[in-house]
């Protein structure tokens, strides 16, 4: 049985799993700091103890020298006993044990010390390979750590990025149908009946004329005119919503001109459109593309923050395009995610597709401003 992941068990674990190697960082962190510490420690001591072997060296071999000339003194006495007092004699030979002695316990000593400083090399080599280590290890964290801070984070965006795409793609086509279920309606209920009608006018028409009410022919004929034009009109109407024609023929600044003067007037409201730069025609893509922004934009002030006025301004550059749609309406916080928002998320796909930039700057009850940057090079 498949187990399912939220998004916000995932950034527990993600959190739990960074919790612990910042841990385990700065566990190596101290050990290093330690090793490094005990490092200079032992430096300095060894240091200090090769200072004193040398020293013991060296004055082991001056006693060593005054030894050996003790021992020539005492070995002269020794030959020639009668020639000296018996203090003389206790006197030499004491002197000599003592500084045979002295010699033992220094050589002794300088032996202690040359082991010690052996020991303090073998333990600074430890500690160098330790700390060698340390870092090593602390740099291998460091980029776990990295991979887990951004690139696990991306990965989770990347899941929540592809979520929104997959629920917008499915949006999309219940979009689609929906917007055929509507097509299909007006369609049926507009031009379809009128053009059932008009056919059964055009038979009173044929009636009348074979029966010589010239006059009711004439006047059946102009009220199929006249639904003929209806029904025409419908079919225009329809055919706008789907795609304007003026968008073609005229480009987007006059569509969008007209386009913000037909709403402004069906919704009774105050609708401004500024443009900024040379009017020319764009690329097709980019037309459609802005238009389409302008549309959601527009509708979704409207209908969603309730605006009342509606600011929409377009300037044209060499090398950019951008546009800025602003309203006063109820506004709402551009942080919290609502899983029905599929407006902006379809403006943010569109402005991808550009490689552009789409920024929302929103306050709850201060209104909504939306900022479209494209880059954009005239062909």
């Amino acid at each position: 049985m498949a187990v399912k992941i939220s998004d916000k068990a995932l950034d527990h674990v993600i959190d739990e799993m960074i919790g612990v190697v910042e841990n385990s960082k700065d566990e190596i962190f101290y050990i290093s700091e330690g090793a490094r510490t005990e490092h200079e420690q032992l430096v300095t001591e060894l240091k200090e103890t090769k200072e004193k072997v040398l020293k013991h060296i060296e004055n082991g071999d001056q006693l060593e020298q005054k030894v050996y000339y003790s021992r020539q003194r005492l070995a002269e006495v020794s030959k020639y006993f009668d020639r000296y007092s018996e203090d003389q004699i206790r006197d030499v030979y004491e002197k000599t044990h003592r500084m045979q002695t002295k010699l033992a316990m220094l050589r002794q000593e300088e032996q202690i010390l040359r082991e010690k400083r052996d020991d303090l090399e073998r333990r600074l080599i430890n500690l160098s390979k330790t700390i060698e280590r340390a870092e090593g290890l602390a740099g291998k964290v460091s980029v776990i750590l990295t991979y887990l801070q951004d690139d696990f984070r991306q990965v989770n965006e990347m899941i929540e990025n592809a979520k929104e795409k997959q629920a917008f793609g499915l949006k999309i086509i219940e979009a689609q149908e929906e917007e055929r279920r509507k097509i299909s309606r007006e369609i049926h209920d507009g031009p379809a009946q009128m053009l059932a009608n008009i056919l059964l006018r055009s038979e009173l028409v044929e009636r009348s004329y074979r029966q010589g009410a010239v006059e009711e022919a004439l006047a059946e004929i102009r009220s199929v005119r006249k639904m003929i034009r209806s029904s025409l009109y419908e079919v225009r109407r329809i055919i706008y919503d789907l795609r304007p024609m003026a968008l073609d023929d005229l480009g987007l600044v006059p569509t969008i001109k007209k386009y913000i003067a037909n709403i402004a007037d069906y919704n009774n409201m105050k609708i401004d459109f500024t443009v900024l730069g040379e009017e020319t025609r764009l690329n097709q893509k980019y037309e459609v593309a802005f238009f389409r922004l302008v549309q959601e934009s527009v509708q979704n002030a409207i209908k969603h923050a309730e605006a009342r006025e509606i600011q929409v301004k377009f300037e044209i550059r060499k090398n950019s395009l951008t546009m800025v749609i602003k309203d006063n309406g109820k506004g709402f916080d551009p942080k919290v995610k609502n899983e029905k928002s599929f407006g902006l998320i379809g403006m943010k796909e569109r402005v991808e597709m550009l490689d552009g930039s789409l920024t929302i700057d929103s306050i709850i009850g201060r209104g909504t401003t939306i900022i479209i940057r494209v880059p954009y090079k005239a062909v």
